[in-house]
């Protein structure tokens, strides 16, 4: 939870330069459905992303390579409730399966 209002956290987490504060370096976004964005970390890595979907002061969402992020905001007493839920695509489910079942074999 954040110590802060609702509207205070989203203009944060929808502005790319505050984003980049603390998900990645640089942030490009186009915060609405459809739209594009790009996350550049100091390491080199760049990751392109689509906007999925929006629904202000409450979530966003958009998808990358394999995977899906998620960013949905509840207002708390107190402040307000950020929760951030990253999927991936197959090729993780895959490679634990296999871990499972080397261990399992060892």
């Amino acid at each position: 939870m954040l110590e802060a209002p609702l509207e205070e956290v989203w203009d944060s987490l929808t502005d790319p330069a505050e984003l980049a504060e603390w998900f990645a370096n640089d942030v490009e976004l186009e915060l609405e459905p459809g739209g594009d964005g790009v996350f550049r970390w100091d390491a080199g890595e760049e990751r392109r992303a689509v906007v999925e979907d929006v629904e202000p002061l409450r979530r966003f969402a958009f998808t990358w390579e394999d995977g899906r992020v998620s960013i949905e905001l509840d207002e708390v007493e107190g402040g307000t409730r950020v929760l951030v839920t990253e999927t991936a695509g197959a090729g993780w489910s895959i490679a634990l399966s296999l871990r499972a079942l080397a261990f399992a074999h060892a």
